[in-house]
C-alpha cells in the first residue's frame, strides 16, 4: 500500500511540536476549509504529514503518521478530524524561504494556496524537504 504525504500546518503559539509530542499524538480537529477537509478525507493510517508551524516560525519542524482516519470532529460533528502521532523532528527545521527558494518546491500548496491547512504533497516533494532539513 503506497504511502501518502501532507503538510499540516498549526501556529505554535496555539498548539507546537512541542506540544504534540508531549500529549503523544493529537486528534487534528478544527479545520473549516472544505479543501482541506477533503485532503483529510483522503488521509490513510500510516500516511506521513510534515508539522509546519505557521505564523510564528514559518518552519516545517517534525513527521508526524496518521494513526485513525477520518472519523466526526468531536469540536463540530459535521466536520472531521484524524489522529496523529509524531514520528520525530526534524534534524533541521525547513523554513517557508528555504521551500519558495527550492525550484521542485516552487508548485506545492504550501507555496500556491499559503491558507490552506492540510496540503497534500507528491512523494518527491516530500523526500525534497527531508533533504532539505539535513543540511
Amino acid at each position: 500500500m503506497a504511502i501518502n504525504h501532507w503538510i499540516v500546518k498549526q501556529e505554535p503559539t496555539a498548539y507546537s511540536w512541542a506540544n504534540f509530542v508531549a500529549d503523544g499524538g493529537t486528534a487534528w480537529t478544527g479545520v473549516r476549509n472544505f479543501q482541506a477537509r477533503n485532503n483529510l478525507k483522503a488521509m490513510r493510517k500510516g500516511d506521513r504529514a510534515l508539522f509546519y508551524h505557521s505564523v510564528v516560525g514559518k518552519a516545517i519542524v517534525g513527521i508526524a503518521e496518521v494513526k485513525k482516519e477520518a472519523y466526526p470532529d468531536p469540536t463540530a460533528p459535521e466536520w472531521i478530524c484524524v489522529d496523529l502521532v509524531p514520528v520525530q523532528p526534524l534534524k533541521t527545521p525547513v523554513s517557508l524561504e528555504q521551500i519558495k527558494a527550492h525550484p521542485d518546491l516552487a508548485n506545492i500548496g504550501l507555496v500556491k494556496q499559503s491558507r490552506l491547512s492540510v496540503i497534500a504533497l507528491a512523494a518527491e516533494e516530500y523526500q525534497t524537504i527531508l533533504q532539505l532539513s539535513k543540511r
